[in-house]
């Protein structure tokens, strides 16, 4: 392959795998160049202000995990969105061409044919059915009260301290002393 260099690469098209989509379903095609915050003004504005009820997201290779990088804020974002997602293989096809072709003959040209996965998301403010392989329901609202800052005390090794308390451990806090022989700067605290 060291005298080959890729001069094409094509993506075989394949039909959405989500029965009764709409005929103006938005599809998101999310590449491994892509910009999230490109693809996401655009998916918000027709989910917002075009009042889409659904959009799917597709991509396939690298961009896989853009793809539900962009699900994941769509969800967070607008809330609600009942979702389907469905994984399979996509061809992709690459042309090589030959660099030093022989002298008395054409150039030569190699297709590889390539097996990518390939992610299809398909994010709904209408309930879908709930007994549909790939069926996620939309995350339980939050009350009010609540953070909803996005942290969250998931995956902590211990729990936070209730509100007030102290989140340094005590050797690491700091006290002022307030005698005179002190002359007001601070110690460690040792326990």
């Amino acid at each position: 392959m060291e005298n080959f260099r890729k001069v094409r690469t094509s993506e075989q098209e394949m039909p959405l795998p989500f029965p009764d989509l709409p005929p103006d379903v938005v599809e998101m095609k999310v590449k491994e160049g892509s910009k999230i915050r490109n693809l996401m003004n655009f998916a918000m504005a027709q989910m917002e202000l075009k009042g889409r009820r659904q959009i799917v997201f597709s991509g396939c290779g690298r961009a896989v995990t853009k793809t539900i990088t962009c699900v994941e804020i769509m969800k967070r974002k607008l809330g609600g969105l009942h979702q389907v997602t469905k994984v399979r293989y996509k061809t992709m096809l690459e042309v090589w061409e030959n660099q030093d072709p022989p002298p008395d003959g054409p150039t030569q040209n190699l297709t590889v044919h390539k097996n990518v996965p390939s992610i299809c998301i398909l994010l709904s403010r209408d309930p879908l059915d709930p007994n549909q392989t790939g069926y996620q329901p939309p995350e339980p609202r939050h009350e009010a009260g609540e953070d909803t800052s996005g942290s969250s005390a998931k995956g902590l090794k211990r729990p936070l301290p209730p509100p007030g308390e102290e989140l340094l451990p005590k050797k690491l806090q700091v006290q002022v002393s307030d005698s005179p022989r002190g002359s007001g700067t601070t110690a460690g605290q040792l326990d």
